[in-house]
């Protein structure tokens, strides 16, 4: 079995379909994947060290509790900052660790086969779901927000949909002709509708306390 590598830098074996087929992303991702991935990290450590302070010291403010809206101390009390029977960041702790790994690899030219971006991509729309979870009960639930927990759903949101717009250039996920050509020049529209429909729910669900 002969290998061929092209010029968009991918490699495959096998068949002419391309069914081993690997590819390696661009350095643009590799960036933005180790970028999003730091963002995420440092949001899940720095909630994980106020969760252990508050543990210690029930009274414990955490810095980002500045008014009664943005208030990550209300945030960590609730029971859904423990979702899975622990509490959330230690989960973010090893996801955004994960991304950090995939772009280091990325920008060393790595090249990864079809089941390794889609269950790259299924592990980005499980974190954009969870998000979207989070999102709710913080909005509508807990009626506060956590500003570290903010940037933890951008970058998700971000790295979600610059993943699925590479699955889906790359064929790796079926998608009809007019799709692939809209991932491939307005990708950037996606997350930016995304993340300005989740601003425009924040603004108007405290919107008489941002006026006030």
């Amino acid at each position: 079995m002969s290998e061929t590598t092209t010029t968009s830098g991918s490699a495959s074996t096998g068949d002419g379909a391309g069914t081993f087929r690997s590819e390696g992303g661009s350095l643009g991702l590799a960036l933005l994947l180790v970028i999003t991935g730091a963002a995420g990290l440092l949001a899940a450590w720095v909630i994980t060290i106020d969760k252990f302070k508050l543990l210690e010291n029930p009274n414990f403010t955490p810095g980002c509790s500045l008014n009664p809206v943005v208030s990550c101390g209300n945030i960590m009390k609730s029971a859904q900052a423990s979702a899975f029977g622990f509490p959330n960041p230690m989960l973010g702790l090893a996801a955004y660790a994960v991304v950090i790994c995939v772009g280091m690899s990325l920008l060393g030219r790595a090249r990864f086969p079809r089941w390794h971006w889609l269950t790259f991509n299924a592990g980005t729309l499980f974190g954009v779901g969870f998000c979207t979870w989070l999102q709710f009960q913080s909005l509508y639930r807990i009626n506060s927000l956590c500003l570290w927990c903010c940037l933890a759903w951008v970058a998700t949101i971000v790295m979600f949909w610059y993943v699925t717009s590479f699955n889906v250039r790359k064929g790796f996920l079926p998608a009809p002709s007019w799709l692939r050509s809209f991932f491939g020049e307005f990708t950037w529209v996606l997350p930016v509708v995304h993340v300005g429909i989740i601003g425009m729910l924040i603004l108007t669900r405290w919107w008489d306390f941002w006026t006030s």
